[in-house]
C-alpha cells in the first residue's frame, strides 16, 4: 500500500500551530471587514449550521467565523460534514459531493494519484488493514474560505499491511486538515497525520504508513 509521508513545510507547520492557537481560545485568522448587507451570525448560531442527517458525521465541536455569512457557512460546515463523512465510510459518493473535479492534493505523497482519485485511493488502501476504520471530527473551524478540521481515527487492524497480517489490535491516531472552499466544492488541501503512532499500532516502525491520507 502506498502512504503519504508526513509533511513538514514551513506553511504546514504554521498554520498546524495557528489552529492550536485557536482550538486553545486564542484566535486563527484576522476577522474579515463586515458588509452591512450579509447576514450576520449570532453566538448561539453555530450549532444550527450543522446538517443533523444521521448519515453524516457531526463535528464534537464547531467554531465559525461570523463575518462570512449564515449562507456561507452553512455551505462550508455541510462540505466538511460530506468529506469526513467520506473517511468515517469509504463510500466515494461523499467524496464526490464535497470535492471539485479540479481538487489538488498541496501534500501529495510520492506514488499517489493527484485529483479526486487521491484521497479514494488511499481510503481504499487504508481501509484494507483497518476495515472498520471510522473518522472522528472532534473540532471544525471555518474562517473566510478555509475549513480547518482536527480528525480523530479508530479502528482495528484485522486486514494486510506491507504483508503483516493484523490480530486486531486497536488502531487510533489524529489528523489536521485545512480544506479551501471555492464557490461550491472544496478546490485543495493541505493535511497531516501522526504516522509514527499509526505504524506502532501496527507494529510496522521501519516502514512508511497506509494512512495516506
Amino acid at each position: 500500500m502506498r502512504s503519504r509521508t508526513l509533511v513538514r513545510t514551513a506553511a504546514v507547520r504554521t498554520a498546524v500551530v495557528a489552529v492550536a492557537a485557536s482550538l486553545a481560545g486564542g484566535v486563527a485568522t484576522a476577522a474579515h471587514a463586515h458588509d452591512d448587507n450579509r447576514p450576520q451570525l449570532s453566538h448561539a448560531r453555530p450549532q444550527r449550521l450543522i446538517d443533523r442527517s444521521p448519515d453524516l458525521v457531526q463535528p464534537g465541536q464547531i467554531t465559525v467565523d461570523r463575518s462570512i455569512g449564515a449562507a456561507r457557512a452553512a455551505q462550508e460546515v455541510h462540505l466538511a460534514q460530506q468529506l469526513y463523512t467520506f473517511w468515517n465510510t469509504g463510500q466515494r459518493k461523499y467524496l464526490d459531493a464535497a470535492i471539485s473535479p479540479r481538487f489538488k492534493d498541496n501534500t501529495l505523497p510520492a506514488g499517489r494519484p493527484q485529483g479526486p482519485a487521491g484521497p479514494a485511493l488511499a481510503s481504499t488502501n487504508f481501509r484494507a488493514a483497518v476495515p472498520d476504520l471510522t473518522c472522528e471530527l472532534s473540532d471544525l473551524l471555518v474562517t473566510g474560505d478555509k475549513i480547518t478540521a482536527r480528525l480523530v481515527f479508530r479502528g482495528h487492524f484485522t486486514g494486510t499491511f506491507n504483508g503483516i497480517q493484523g490480530k486486531g489490535q486497536r488502531v487510533g491516531f489524529d489528523a489536521i486538515d485545512i480544506q479551501h472552499v471555492g464557490r461550491d466544492k472544496i478546490v485543495e488541501d493541505w493535511h497531516i497525520e501522526d504516522n509514527k503512532t499509526l505504524l506502532n499500532q501496527l507494529g510496522a516502525g521501519g516502514v512508511t504508513a497506509p494512512s495516506g491520507r
